[in-house]
């Protein structure tokens, strides 16, 4: 593909951070003093904003809290490792360079809130290659819909058929692909049970950006 539009994930895709992200979940609810099984509900958040997923807590463990005190709580928490801990990808710089070389419009669209978002990829020192960042919250609905592809992709005035969307995860990436998107499978560790499935429903796969970047 000539590629002149991009999308990017950022959690898994241009950032190492699923680590943090699928501990936190767990750390939230032990912080409420939750026990018993909640592999079901940590499962059930994976496609979820954090909006949806704090609602989801509070609902389901009936917690003292409300979806909106829920969400600042976890955001507390993320805050802290992006703005100290997440390390950008290696090779990620050296491919967003090749690709502004060539005149590429690029964004961001993560289902993790845009605040969050500007923090970290400021501090990585890549937020300047980016035309603006989207989070799911702006538009209401997690990636198990298109309307964050879609919504990216007419700020960037571009169509789907034009612009090449780079996932880490599965059905994120089959969301995109399915609304028309050109998907660009990206190997990460927290999904790589995932990864043959997702190597078989993308348009291309990077294991390595640096490699990637000398590809293009």
């Amino acid at each position: 593909m000539d590629k002149k539009f991009a999308i990017f994930d950022m959690d898994g895709t241009l950032v190492d951070s699923m680590g943090y992200w699928q501990q936190l979940g767990r750390e939230f609810l032990a912080s409420k003093a939750v026990t018993g099984d909640i592999e079901g509900i940590l499962q059930r958040v994976k496609p979820m904003t954090m909006e949806e997923s704090s609602a989801l807590f509070v609902r389901e463990f009936d917690l003292p809290c409300t979806p909106e005190s829920a969400m600042a709580e976890m955001n507390s928490v993320m805050d802290r490792h992006y703005r100290k801990d997440v390390p950008l990808k290696p090779g990620v710089e050296t491919y967003l360079e090749a690709l502004r070389q060539r005149g590429v419009s690029m964004c961001v669209a993560s289902a993790t809130t845009e605040p969050l978002v500007r923090i970290c990829l400021e501090r990585l020192g890549v937020a300047h290659y980016f035309s603006f960042f989207l989070s799911c919250d702006a538009v209401g609905v997690g990636k198990s819909r298109p309307d964050v592809y879609l919504e990216a992709a007419r700020r960037l005035g571009a169509q789907p058929c034009q612009t090449v969307v780079y996932e880490d995860v599965l059905f994120a990436a089959e969301t995109a692909r399915d609304a028309g998107f050109y998907v660009a499978g990206v190997y990460d560790d927290g999904s790589a049970a995932q990864w043959d499935c997702l190597r078989a429903r993308a348009d291309e796969t990077i294991t390595d950006w640096a490699e990637a970047a000398r590809s293009l």
